[in-house]
């Protein structure tokens, strides 16, 4: 049976308390948004660095899980963030696609950008690649 989003339980996790949405799935791209409002700010008023990493890694860690092998599932082992552009309110959109996927490990490159499309912040996640327990 081929992996889809439907795996994931219904349950409040960090994505849901964000308000993260994935909107597209695939084993090659992955494309997830994510509104910026006070709850997602650092005290100054300002996007949290914090909260684009969040929304990058849930997109890597989605494509990755629908590239790992039946039976893998796929978490997070390291990721980097260069934040380029502040802001206060609006639409995030993060935008995930592959650049290595391996037997044992993923790396997934993440471009987030405003409703203006301008680039925010640009990441990348490497992921483990391993068998889900049962």
């Amino acid at each position: 049976m081929p992996k889809s989003l439907s795996d994931f339980p219904d349950r409040e996790t960090l994505g849901t308390t964000l308000g993260i949405e994935v909107v597209e799935a695939s084993a090659e791209r992955v494309v997830a948004t994510m509104p910026v409002e006070p709850r997602h700010h650092q005290p100054l008023g300002y996007l949290h660095g914090g909260a684009s990493v969040a929304l990058a890694e849930t997109a890597a860690s989605v494509g990755a899980y629908l590239a790992a092998p039946e039976g893998h599932t796929a978490f997070g082992q390291e990721i980097n963030a260069n934040h380029l552009r502040s802001m206060q309110a609006g639409r995030l959109t993060a935008a995930a696609t592959p650049v290595h996927v391996g037997r044992t490990s993923q790396v997934w490159g993440i471009e987030i950008r405003d409703d203006d499309g301008r680039l925010v912040c640009v990441s990348r996640c490497t992921l483990a690649v391993v068998p889900i327990r049962s």
